[in-house]
């Protein structure tokens, strides 16, 4: 059936992260909201159908997943990326940001490190620092308009030295974004065998937060990490949800995959006590998206394509100034606007006074997003449209 992402659907007054807090973040009401991961689609019917049938049931006690939400991830792991997993390996947490907590705290100790692809999305510093790590930067290059992996840099993270003498590395985990977020790299197979050996020489667990692996433009394909081998699947948790996909983050249940049997085992120990597991909404909602959500996804996958050529043309034909980075994957763009030749707050100050659109600034994203703005395009078109004019006559008036 088709579904018309097209409709503006009011969403204030909705206790709306994205559009109720919009004078408290941005400092002003007039400002289009385009920063937060969440698109402005309604969600598919038939994800909406089973949470009211489930609501209609009145009890809402605590609650385990069922045979059928495993069986759904299980299926689609093999159905999307001809991934098989067994159902043991599945692992369910309230979101893959707490469960990307939880993997850092098993693996590592105060003083330990962690390596990071900067820029990268924000809340993996916390994850890192919070419990007493520092953060090993691998910064990714920007060659010829396109973001690669800098190997060589990443080795060097691992051989560490006092003085003369070499001492036992600190770097106990690789945490990978793919599809990367914010620059929207897809990393291919050959650049993740080339990560992972090299984690796997060092004993560095990888840890890949690949919750965007389903929203892929056309000519591209997501390869797990963990789908690579049996080495990589024993030094690897992989976190997947369809919450960004089928825009259901306010109902926080992510599939965490673990082969490693001990890994998986002092996961669930760290977990215990802290890390709650999804609500029963949540289930409902993942394995109602994974089963009969396909075609709501297809024409959502073309909405979007259509949102990222249109964003190119116009950049392109007329704010040269701001500079695209081809996403291949998630929906969000990644802006050079170095060209306007300002500082981090002044840009922040002109996207938002001048503007009047809301991102998220690109010097959150830490090292090598100086710069850059990131913005969301998962909205219909016409809104985008609104923006990107906004922007052209705020830039047309410098």
């Amino acid at each position: 059936m088709p579904y018309n992402f097209d409709r503006v659907c009011d969403r204030r007054n909705t206790d709306c992260a994205k559009w109720d807090f919009v004078q408290s973040i941005f400092g002003r009401d007039d400002v289009i909201p385009m920063w937060v991961a969440d698109m402005d689609f309604p969600v598919a019917p038939q994800i909406v159908e089973a949470l009211i049938k489930r609501a209609e049931h009145p009890f809402y006690g605590y609650t385990s997943p069922g045979p059928g939400v495993i069986e759904a991830v299980v299926e689609r792991m093999k159905r999307k990326f001809n991934w098989t997993i067994k159902p043991e390996w599945v692992v369910f947490t309230p979101g893959v940001v707490p469960a990307l907590n939880a993997a850092i705290r098993m693996l590592t100790h105060p003083g330990d490190e962690v390596i990071l692809q900067e820029p990268v999305y924000y809340p993996f510093f916390p994850a890192i620092t919070s419990g007493g790590c520092r953060i090993a930067s691998n910064e990714l290059r920007l060659v010829n308009g396109r973001y690669e992996m800098d190997y060589e840099g990443m080795e060097k993270l691992f051989q560490s030295k006092a003085g003369m003498t070499p001492v036992p590395s600190r770097v106990k985990a690789v945490m990978l974004c793919n599809p990367h977020n914010p620059v929207g790299r897809l990393w291919n197979r050959e650049e993740l065998i080339a990560a992972g050996e090299i984690a796997l020489r060092h004993g560095a667990v990888v840890i890949s937060d690949e919750i965007h692996c389903e929203l892929l433009f056309k000519g591209y394909r997501h390869t797990p990490f963990a789908s690579i081998s049996e080495e990589f699947a024993q030094n690897s948790i992989v976190c997947m949800a369809p919450s960004k996909t089928f825009n259901l983050a306010g109902l926080e249940a992510s599939s965490i995959i673990i082969p490693n049997r001990n890994l998986r085992r002092e996961f669930s120990r760290i977990r215990e006590g802290i890390l709650p597991a999804p609500n029963l909404f949540g289930y409902t909602a993942l394995e109602a998206a994974y089963r009969f959500g396909d075609e709501w996804l297809d024409e959502l996958l073309e909405y979007l394509q259509g949102n990222l050529d249109f964003v190119l043309q116009y950049f392109a034909g007329k704010i040269p100034r701001i500079k695209v980075v081809k996403p291949e994957g998630t929906y969000l763009v990644w802006l050079d606007c170095r060209d306007l030749g300002m500082d981090d707050m002044a840009l922040r100050a002109f996207m938002r006074e001048q503007a009047r659109v809301g991102f998220d600034d690109g010097f959150l994203f830490g090292s090598g997003g100086s710069g850059f703005e990131r913005m969301n395009i998962a909205c219909p078109r016409t809104i985008l449209e609104e923006a990107l004019n906004r922007i052209e006559s705020a830039v047309n008036s410098l």
